[in-house]
């Protein structure tokens, strides 16, 4: 174990030269050496040297805790999280140092460590935000080295130790009748060791057949695995709640109350009859249950597997607990292992997906004709024409499958039925939680039933998780998502479970379930695509799990957008540039830097692109960019189409914002009222740490889906974009549930308010007119 903690500290300390969330790799490791501490102070000998690991893995699970949630805590509470766990610890070795009197005590290493630990809680708090990132990488690497070290120096208990008389007994009186109870204790949980391995198998079982049921079943390979990812979470949750929660109350209870059970043995053993003789028999059997929690937990150290054993059996009922209960919380990314799973498929297709879709398109380009370059990849909906105006949907982030999303659906029906209405394209997250087949029908063509109009889509984060294969079967022409697949088979060395029959099986579903509902698709032939008039250029760009476009894409874009030079350009994006009032274009970690998504962003600008749309932040919001030397660009967040919502924007919307006109819904007002009638007397105190100090050190997005709930008033929404060279005008038209948005019921920035919040919202760009 000392060797796997010195492994972690070398690999730790190039985080910040890798692509991705450094912050978060290096939380990571850093969490994955606390629960090798915590494991490692559960065998160790020492009473003393269990609590130093005990605690010391506590402050490192903190510390990789926080790392790896950065994005979600405060700017200002992060580093003071951060320097505060590091000077706790910093304090814990001066007195470790100072106290200091055994041969087991190291002062002088105590007093290293705690000086070091001051200096690099100094530095969290002074150090440029550039350099913050290596100075964590540094100190993560010293303290697992710590870790290691500490780990290599500290005794462990054997069997050999525990066979010594009244080894078991300590404390208590020196009776053989104590020591013949410790021996007959010891026999029954030998006995019943195959009993207690059957067991925590057959609740495991159980647990698979509980997940299997809640989130369906099918042949795929993420059909397959999700269900026992998300055991492995249980099993995961189960032992946090062991080895830092439940033993450590055991063992410090223990040592609190063992005086005086002492005197409580020495009672029961000298008094068979009196007055109080019937206190005797509760009393005894409490004792007995007390010391075979001793014995249990004492044997349990003397091998890993045993303490495996031992955790599982003592974590996985709370932890089914919290199974069971998960839906009484609200969405949460933290508490439901079922949704852990998805983000383990998150990690996976993030490394992924720009290869994935590379080679999907580079193939679909070599085996089908296109058009040139500057048009590649073009969709042609019946009824638009350069001449005249028309008009289409964007609605973003609508796959759930429930009330929130069925809530829009009259109003999505009423839009869509229009003449001029031409097509519907949903920017992002298609179907949730995994964009698997077995979900579309509940989650796409169910609420989707009675669209007549071309629907076109880009996919979401949680689209590629099943490596695009039900987006491709749904959206793709046939030909173009058998050739996609393929491809993605082959870039991936043929590791993978999809076959040929699958993939024909796929498609062969997609298209049944397009001639039953009606809806017409499969009318694309990438994860991204154009459509251009004389007057309009709308540009469809998949931005995957990363924030980020291949070169294949950049360069179709790049093509694309020199071909509509001149005209009035429209970009949908998979992920917003703006959104919760600040700029997402710079480094999700410590780094703060800028990152491939601006570079996207500077290439639109480039290209004077006036209109900019994006999915994945869950409500509607409008950002004015000014520019003194060119003309305004319109940014939307459209991603409020039927998933839960993103409260985050109205409970935390900052004091100076990404721009300085702006609007969004829902407001801040109709948040509080629903938060306030939906949310039951238990969840209070959560939420009014939310609505009174913003949910800090965290940030009010990171708990307001504990307040989500599937009951009137929803705030669902989508735009209407009509393009209309007649009135040398584009219109863009919000809708929520009960139809037009009005201005009442948006938050506004001070000049943008309307004389009257009853007047329907709408957003009008001018177009340009071409030389």
């Amino acid at each position: 174990m000392p060797a796997a903690a010195l492994i972690l500290a070398v690999l730790v300390l190039p985080a910040p030269l890798t692509e991705g969330d450094a912050g978060a790799r290096i939380g990571f490791l850093l969490s994955i050496s606390a629960l090798l501490e915590m494991t490692h102070g559960f065998r160790r000998a020492e009473y003393k040297d269990q609590k130093s690991a005990w605690i010391s893995g506590a402050i490192s699970l903190g510390l990789g805790t926080v790392l790896m949630n950065a994005p979600l805590f405060a700017t200002e509470a992060l580093r003071l999280f951060l320097a505060g766990w590091f000077g706790l610890d910093g304090l814990r070795n001066l007195v470790a140092a100072v106290r200091g009197h055994d041969k087991y005590s190291f002062r002088s290493r105590d007093l290293f460590y705690a000086i070091v630990n001051m200096l690099i809680a100094f530095t969290v708090l002074r150090v440029d935000p550039q350099w913050l990132i290596w100075a964590m990488a540094l100190a993560a690497s010293f303290r697992i080295l710590c870790t290691a070290a500490t780990m290599a120096q500290s005794r462990l208990l054997t069997a050999e130790m525990l066979s010594e008389p009244g080894s078991l007994t300590d404390g208590l009186p020196d009776d053989a009748r104590v020591q013949l109870a410790a021996d007959e204790i010891v026999k029954q949980e030998l006995a019943r060791a195959s009993v207690d391995r059957n067991w925590i198998g057959s609740f495991l079982l159980t647990l698979l057949a509980i997940h299997v049921g809640r989130m369906g079943f099918d042949r795929t390979f993420l059909g397959l695995m999700s269900p026992g990812f998300a055991v492995i979470g249980d099993m995961f949750a189960g032992l946090l709640l062991a080895f830092l929660i439940v033993i450590p109350a055991i063992v410090v209870s223990n040592r609190l109350t063992r005086r005086l059970e002492g005197f409580a043995w020495d009672w029961c053993l000298q008094h068979s009859s009196g007055i109080l003789r019937w206190l005797k028999t509760p009393l005894q059997s409490l004792l007995t249950f007390r010391l075979r929690q001793v014995i249990r937990l004492r044997h349990a150290r003397c091998s890993y597997v045993t303490a495996f054993s031992r955790g599982l059996q003592i974590g996985l009922p709370l932890a089914a607990i919290i199974a069971a209960t998960t839906p009484m919380w609200g969405m949460s990314w933290y508490f439901d292992t079922e949704n852990w799973a998805a983000g383990i498929w998150n990690s996976w297709a993030e490394h992924r997906t720009d290869t994935w879709r590379e080679a999907m398109v580079t193939a679909v380009s070599k085996e089908l004709p296109l058009d040139t370059a500057e048009t590649a990849f073009s969709v042609s909906p019946e009824g638009v024409q350069s001449d005249s105006d028309f008009a289409f949907i964007v609605i973003g982030d609508p796959g759930e499958g429930d009330a929130s999303q069925l809530s829009l659906k009259s109003q999505l029906l009423t839009i869509a039925a229009r003449d001029d209405v031409k097509f519907v394209v949903i920017s992002s997250d298609v179907v949730y939680p995994t964009g698997a087949m077995k979900n579309y029908e509940a989650c796409f063509w169910l609420p989707f039933m009675g669209v007549t109009k071309p629907v076109y889509a880009i996919p979401g984060n949680h689209d590629w998780y099943d490596a695009l294969e039900g987006f491709a079967a749904t959206f793709f022409k046939p030909d173009a998502a058998r050739i996609a697949m393929r491809a993605r088979v082959e870039t991936d060395a043929r590791i993978s479970s999809t076959t040929e029959s699958h993939i024909e099986e796929l498609i062969a579903r997609a298209t049944d379930f397009q001639r039953q509902y009606q809806v017409p698709t499969q009318l694309q032939q990438a994860p991204y695509f154009q459509l251009q008039t004389d007057d309009f250029a709308l540009f469809a760009v998949d931005t995957g799990v990363a924030k980020q476009i291949d070169p294949v894409q950049y360069e179709w874009l790049e093509a694309g957008l020199t071909a509509a030079r001149g005209k009035n350009i429209m970009v949908v994006l998979g992920h917003p540039f703006f959104a919760g009032g600040n700029d997402l274009t710079v480094q999700d970690d410590l780094l703060e830097t800028p990152t491939e998504f601006a570079q996207l962003r500077s290439l639109l600008r480039k290209h004077n692109v006036s209109i900019i749309m994006a999915g994945d932040t869950h409500d509607l919001e409008y950002y004015r960019e000014d520019s003194t030397d060119s003309p305004s660009v319109h940014h939307f967040v459209n991603g409020g189409g039927g998933a839960y919502l993103s409260f985050g924007t109205s409970l935390d919307w900052p004091k100076t914002p990404v721009t300085s006109h702006w609007s969004f819904f829902p407001n801040r007002q109709q948040v509080v009222e629903k938060i306030d009638a939906t949310t039951p007397i238990w969840k209070r105190p959560a939420w009014l740490w939310t609505r009174y100090l913003g949910g800090w050190p965290f940030s009010a997005e990171f708990l307001s889906a504990a307040f989500d709930s599937n009951t009137a008033p929803f705030y669902q929404s989508f735009v209407e974009v009509r393009v209309e060279p007649s009135k040398n005008q584009i219109r863009l038209i919000p809708y929520g549930v009960h139809g037009q948005l009005r201005y009442r019921d948006l938050q506004q920035s001070p000049d943008a308010s309307i004389a009257n919040p009853d007047e329907s919202v709408e957003w009008t760009i001018p177009m340009l007119k071409q030389p």
